[in-house]
């Protein structure tokens, strides 16, 4: 089938905010949509609320709208734009739910609006847990004995005929499982159900017998509309049934089928998909058991699902691209398979001749009171890729990659158990057998690596796939080898020096990196990897590895296991199974002496602290080398990225952002720069440790130089110590501040600052450890917590209360300072810079300040001697300016201020940083039209156990934008974005702080005169009779157990926003905290600043009129 010439203009929906069970493989599989439907000659208009993604980038498609996803908002664009189909695909469950609510309300067909690429009736049978039994029924599938039901009544009858525990909930139209997981009695099964209901768009959750145990299989498929059927990827998880997919450790292609499962897994998923007449990419999740045989159908995603971006990346095979092309009418056999240009179409499907690991990334890290398990509802924020010959280099290059601290599974001790100030004396003690066997049945994120520490220990494959609750046994046979090849390490006991080639061979072949062989050789010390005895450390490996001429070979991930000649330049490192002929695996072609090769450092997993838009940074510097005739060299872990395309640069390495594989990088590319701004802390984090090896790797015959900001003015801008002391030469003024190495020495620095103090790590990201402290209690509880260490000092200092917090997002040639943007933040200072709302541009702030401001900004940028991006935090306090922080590299804020202010400060930078100057660029003309707020999102509903409160420590996990002439409504708009609902009538319950009761009463008038009805505990209604004249219900305190209490107001619907300031002590931090917790679960808005109190109420008033109009993204940059 032909090209459809009947359409001429598509919206794509994308996704929103970054989210756990929504993250970036949306804004991959949008970019690649808007790309091919452009390509193709087609007109594209996009709807994203999310500023931080390429996707919405003016040149991804011919008109932007950065505008909440809701179905009203959609159907107003498409009023105005007139397109004449609808692609729903791309946008993940977010787009689906919209796409379906426009269709059956009839907007779609009103305005003449076509959906494409999924056709109603197919999402409906797959999304709706009942209809999907029925067609599983209907065309002889096994499914899970199950029933639909919309009540709890309904789910207590349903469990009763079903007969036993445990029970599978499973909700309807939701996504990363939110709302879902397994019961083992009747009260979990009527908290989680009721939790279900609440959050399915159609009301309805799924009761099924509990198939715990049994191995899940995932079969990626395309299909288009002459029912051309392609199996893409297969995929199995190590983990049994009861964990969610995307929390899964994914391998594929699939390992443990016979051929004869396989066929028969692969005939029902193109039976499936042919009955659901899917058209385009969709992914079907079986189970299998392993023991008889059998399988059970789970579930459909009849859409580009997160399992389609690892599919992409794990085959080169680019679904979305393709998904895209045959929803406006092509087949698979008339579209050439790009990864190897005519040598076959993408009728044709992928074979792969390595195996493939993904891991996904926890905020545990972060989140230390948050519940581990791990079951049917998604609590990771990000995965990261590997790539090897075999499954053992795959998961230890994978493991490399997560960025937890240690790149490689250690023995585990008592250490690991317990974070704080006893940390380093429980590191001597091993891991009891209780805690070991606890980590091996319970699925939680230290799962993996106690699976390693029983076979370090000696146990037997049966004895640990019984404690696993049925891992399969050739995955236990590939964890016990990596545990006996260790030993063997551990028993060779010598210096680097003295590893011969067999060993070297054997070792890296299996995936050890030079770390791993390094803390092996020395007995893995309890001081930790870092700190190794002279002979036996990483560059000692490394200089023996180099001295028997072992490098990786680069292979390339081409689809077709080398069948046709590919034309992708998408790599992967392995030592081939310790089979890797000698010497480095230069890259076949010659350099070109006018064209550099340059590479850029992506910044690896998504997670709290460091999301998408380091991402965008990444593109953005591969963009400007590109434009300046350079060759562009990527190298990430993260599938779910643009950066990770295989057509963004000229050449990607996809491998763990460690010193080690970069280096191999750099020798084999023959690199002339290297670029680590972009990436976030990840890539600045590898500065000092790749300059330490710069040496070597020149007598290795490279000449290759750090682009950008110098290491050591890195250092200067992030050691504590040396930045007072730059401070002191120049004309800022900083708040006073010391710095602790041991527990004592941070007791005197408290001392002589005085209460409150702000706590925190030196070299941190997302404000990891930061805290507000008042008095020594909370000091002690502090210290027992932290992680304090002579080369992890403490950093203490005074807080500025009740400050104005700004960000500066800027660029430094040398000469000249660019700045971005000055953002001003509602909340105030001690709230983390990505958990603040901002504005651009300022709201509150004197035209002095702001030239003081500049006049600093451009003080350090030329002080510190930076080249490229840097981003500042001042404060203003009782008048004064004060410079809180400076990071020397690209922000989290730069997509916002590119697409708030039309200066896309990322790809200027890049520009600087191989070499042009400011005065020599044309900069786009700058956006001051309207005002633009970014507002966070977060993820409380799906991690329990933390208080939603936000505090210097950051917690969101993406953003969204609004924009608009009038500050409300650009925040009205991006607080509808962030999907919490805006009310415009009903009841607000007002608790706060005493210092706070004064500046409560205008705002409590203006939601009295709007028609809110006024509730609140005994002290602040007495105060707003007293002195506001204000009728108001006085309710108790959650504490005095008496009713109506605050949690009671919220559960009968009395309450439909919630005004907190948070006290520090006594029985209202317990209230505070329970009631946050119950506004999550029940979708209520609760405010904790008064400034952003003020901005609700704004925003209420402008709601009350009615939705702002769209505006269209119009930047000048293109």
């Amino acid at each position: 089938m032909p090209r459809r010439d009947d359409i001429h203009k598509v919206m794509i929906l994308g996704s929103g905010p970054i989210r756990i069970g929504q993250a970036a493989e949306f804004d991959f599989s949008g970019s690649q949509a808007c790309r091919a439907l452009r390509a193709d000659g087609y007109e594209v208009v996009l709807v994203n609320s999310n500023p931080a993604t390429i996707q919405n980038d003016p040149e991804m498609a011919d008109r932007i709208y950065i505008e909440p996803l809701l179905p009203d908002v959609v159907k107003r664009i498409l009023e105005i734009e007139k397109p004449d189909a609808l692609l729903a695909g791309m946008g993940g469950q977010t787009a689906l739910n919209i796409a379906s609510n426009l269709a059956h309300s009839g907007a779609l067909a009103e305005l003449g609006v076509e959906l494409i690429g999924c056709n109603l009736q197919s999402i409906d049978e797959a999304e709706d847990r009942d209809l999907f039994n029925q067609v599983c029924e209907e065309i002889d599938l096994p499914i899970s004995q199950a029933m639909a039901c919309n009540s709890i009544d309904e789910v207590l009858a349903a469990a009763e005929e079903l007969g036993k525990y445990p029970i599978l909930i499973r909700p309807a139209f939701t996504l990363g499982g939110l709302g879902g997981g397994t019961a083992w009695n009747t009260g979990e099964l009527v908290e989680i159900a009721s939790q279900g209901i609440l959050h399915s768009q159609i009301g309805q959750v799924l009761i099924e017998e509990s198939i715990l145990g049994w191995q899940e299989f995932e079969y990626e498929v395309m299909r288009d509309a002459n029912d051309n059927c392609t199996i893409v990827c297969t995929m199995e998880n190590i983990d049994p049934m009861g964990v969610h997919t995307g929390e899964s450790v994914v391998v594929a292609p699939a390992q443990t089928l016979s051929d004869r499962d396989h066929q028969g897994l692969r005939d029902a998923a193109l039976r499936l998909i042919r009955r659901l007449d899917i058209k385009g990419g969709c992914n079907v999740q079986f189970t299998v058991n392993q023991d008889t045989g059998e399988y059970r159908v789970i579930e459909v995603n009849p859409r580009v699902s997160r399992s389609s971006a690892l599919a992409s990346k794990a085959t080169g095979y680019p679904i979305a691209r393709m998904a895209a092309l045959i929803a406006v009418g092509y087949t698979l056999d008339e579209l050439p398979n790009p990864i190897t240009g005519e040598g076959t179409t993408a009728a044709f499907e992928p074979t792969l001749d390595y195996a493939v690991v993904k891991i996904p990334r926890w905020p545990f890290d972060k989140f230390r009171t948050a519940d581990r398990t791990l079951g049917t509802s998604m609590k990771s924020t990000g995965e990261v890729m590997a790539i090897g010959r075999n499954f053992e280099e795959a998961f230890l290059k994978a493991v490399a990659s997560l960025e937890y601290g240690q790149p490689h599974p250690r023995p585990l001790t008592e250490a690991d158990a317990s974070d704080g100030e006893s940390m380093d004396e429980r590191a001597h003690e091993p891991l009891s057998e209780e805690v070991l066997a606890t980590w091996l049945k319970v699925p939680t994120d230290r799962r993996m690596g106690a699976l390693v520490e029983a076979f370090r220990r000696g146990m037997g494959i049966e004895e640990v796939r019984e404690g696993t609750g049925n891992i399969t046994r050739w995955f236990l046979h590939r964890f016990k080898k990596v545990a006996d090849v260790e030993a063997e390490i551990v028993a060779a006991n010598c210096d680097a020096s003295a590893i011969t080639e067999e060993q070297m061979r054997k070792w890296k072949g299996l995936g050890f990196t030079d770390a791993h062989i390094a803390d092996a050789l020395s007995g893995f010390p309890a001081s930790g990897w870092s700190r190794l005895p002279e002979g036996r450390t990483e560059i000692d490996v490394m200089t023996r590895r180099h001295e028997l001429a072992i490098h990786p070979r680069f292979r390339m991930v081409d689809s077709c296991a080398a069948e046709f000649a590919a034309v992708t330049p998408y790599y992967y490192a392995t030592y081939e199974g310790g089979c890797a002929p000698a010497g480095v695996d230069h890259v076949p072609a010659e350099k070109k002496a006018d064209r550099r090769r340059l590479v850029v450092i992506g910044s690896g997993p998504i997670r709290i602290g460091q999301g998408i838009e380091f991402d965008y940074g990444a593109v953005h510097a591969v963009q400007a080398i590109r434009e300046a005739g350079h060759e562009a060299i990527i190298v990430n872990n993260n599938p779910e990225t643009v950066s990770t395309d295989f057509d963004t640069s000229d050449r990607l390495y996809f491998d763990p952002l460690t010193t080690e594989c970069v280096c191999e990088i750099l020798l084999r590319e023959g690199a002339d720069g290297i670029l680590l701004q972009f990436g976030g802390q990840t890539a600045i984090n590898l500065a000092l440790p790749l300059d330490a090896r710069m040496k070597h790797l020149s007598e290795q015959g490279l000449t290759c130089s750090m682009l950008g900001t110098s290491p050591d003015a890195v250092d200067e801008a992030s050691d504590r110590e040396r930045f007072e002391a730059f401070g002191k030469r120049s004309s800022i003024r900083l708040p006073e501040g010391r710095t602790g190495k041991t527990p004592d020495s941070i007791r005197a620095a408290v001392a002589e600052i005085g209460y409150p103090v702000l706590v925190r790590p030196s070299y941190v990201l997302g404000g990891r450890g930061m805290e507000i402290l008042t008095d020594d209690a909370q000091l002690e509880t502090y210290m027992s917590d932290a992680y304090i260490a002579p080369d992890k000092p403490l950093l203490v200092d005074e807080y500025l209360g009740g400050a104005i917090e700004l960000d500066v997002d800027a660029v430094c040639d040398g000469e000249d300072v660019l700045v971005g943007a000055v953002m001003e933040h509602l909340e105030e200072a001690g709230i983390h810079s990505g958990d603040s709302t901002c504005f651009i541009p300022t709201q509150n702030v004197s035209g002095d300040i702001l030239a003081k401001v500049h006049e600093w900004t451009k003080e350090i940028g030329l002080g510190l001697n930076i080249r490229g991006c840097f981003n500042i935090q001042f404060c203003i306090c009782r008048g004064e300016l004060y410079v809180l922080e400076v990071n020397p590299r690209g922000s989290r804020t730069f997509p916002f201020v590119a697409k708030a202010t039309g200066i896309p400060l990322a790809r200027i930078a890049a520009h600087i940083t191989i070499g042009e100057q400011l005065a020599n660029m044309e900069i786009p003309r700058r956006q001051t039209d309207a005002v633009c707020v970014k507002a966070p999102v977060f993820p409380f509903l799906k991690l329990r156990g933390l208080d939603p409160a936000p505090g210097p420590e950051m917690k969101s996990t993406g953003e969204v934008m609004g924009s608009h002439v009038d500050p409300a409504a650009a925040y009205l708009k991006a607080r509808l974005a962030t999907e919490l609902p805006v009310p415009t009538q009903g009841g607000v319950y007002l608790t706060v702080k005493d210092e706070d009761k004064e500046n409560l009463i205008p705002m409590a008038k203006s939601l009295h005169d709007m028609g809110f009805k006024l509730h609140a505990t005994k002290g602040t209604a007495r105060f707003l009779r007293d002195e506001g004249g204000l009728d108001v219900e006085t309710c108790y305190r959650i504490a005095e157990n008496h009713s109506p209490d605050a949690l009671d107001l919220m559960r009968t619907g009395k309450i439909q926003l919630i005004i907190n300031t948070p006290r520090n002590s006594g029985g209202a931090v317990l209230d505070g905290n329970m009631m946050r917790r119950l506004a999550v679960e029940l979708n209520i808005p609760f405010v904790t600043t008064m400034s952003g109190a003020r901005m609700e109420c704004e925003a209420i008033r402008v709601a009350q009129d009615g939705m702002p109009e769209p505006r269209r993204l119009i930047v000048d940059y293109v």
